[in-house]
């Protein structure tokens, strides 16, 4: 169950959709807000400060969950899961771009999506190991630290999952990781999706690093970093 007072807002304009997602949260112990524009979710984030936010991508207004996204992003950190009619890659590309930590596909499942909610949320509670605070692979440098990335002298602005990938390949230099090992690693075991997430994210990394990241597929098997 939820501790007390754990908070999770809900922006989705079907009225049915957001019902049943939030009656599947509170079933759960979290405290949920339901709003049906991204001007109404933003001032509730504002607001609550919750520990999550469940935000559809088609929102009427102004707003749509992608522009939510983005300003959720820009203010910090949140962790946020994306709900979405349409399952083209692109789609799943920008969701990821603005820093979602999850994609999911309507028709779904109000059981599935309660349990990737959770998964995140343990993810993101969970202590973090003793690390090397630097760590150096190729041209790229990795301060845990500070969670930043430089490419020489420049700073690549990356979206928090993609910091955690890179990362978690760097602790890994040498090795061939499967997508399954990568998932369970940075999305946290028992995470709901598919292995094409990874893909999705390698891609990114590739595009904003460039040649300094000796980042190699390794057919059949996965990714290798070094």
């Amino acid at each position: 169950m939820a501790a007390d007072g754990e908070t999770i807002v809900v922006i989705e304009d079907d009225q049915n959709i957001s019902d049943l997602v939030a009656m599947y949260l509170r079933r759960e112990g979290f405290r949920v807000l339901q709003a049906h524009d991204g001007e109404q979710g933003l001032a509730y984030v504002d607001r609550d400060r919750p520990k999550l936010v469940v935000v559809d991508v088609g929102l009427p207004g102004e707003l749509d969950g992608f522009d939510v996204c983005r300003r959720l992003r820009a203010a910090g950190d949140v962790p946020v899961v994306m709900l979405t009619a349409r399952d083209d890659e692109i789609d799943r590309v920008i969701g990821f771009e603005l820093g979602a930590d999850d994609y999911v596909t309507k028709p779904f499942s109000a059981r599935e999506l309660v349990a990737r909610v959770r998964a995140i949320l343990r993810r993101a509670g969970m202590p973090t190991r003793a690390e090397p605070s630097v760590l150096e692979v190729g041209d790229v440098v990795i301060d845990t630290g500070r969670r930043e990335v430089r490419v020489g002298n420049v700073v690549v602005a990356l979206t928090s999952r993609e910091f955690d990938l890179l990362a978690y390949l760097a602790l890994n230099t040498g090795l061939a990781l499967s997508r399954q090992q990568l998932l369970d690693g940075v999305w946290g075991e028992g995470w709901f999706g598919d292995e094409r997430t990874v893909d999705v994210h390698v891609r990114q990394l590739r595009k904003k690093l460039g040649d300094g990241l000796p980042l190699t597929t390794v057919w059949g098997v996965g990714y290798r970093l070094g």
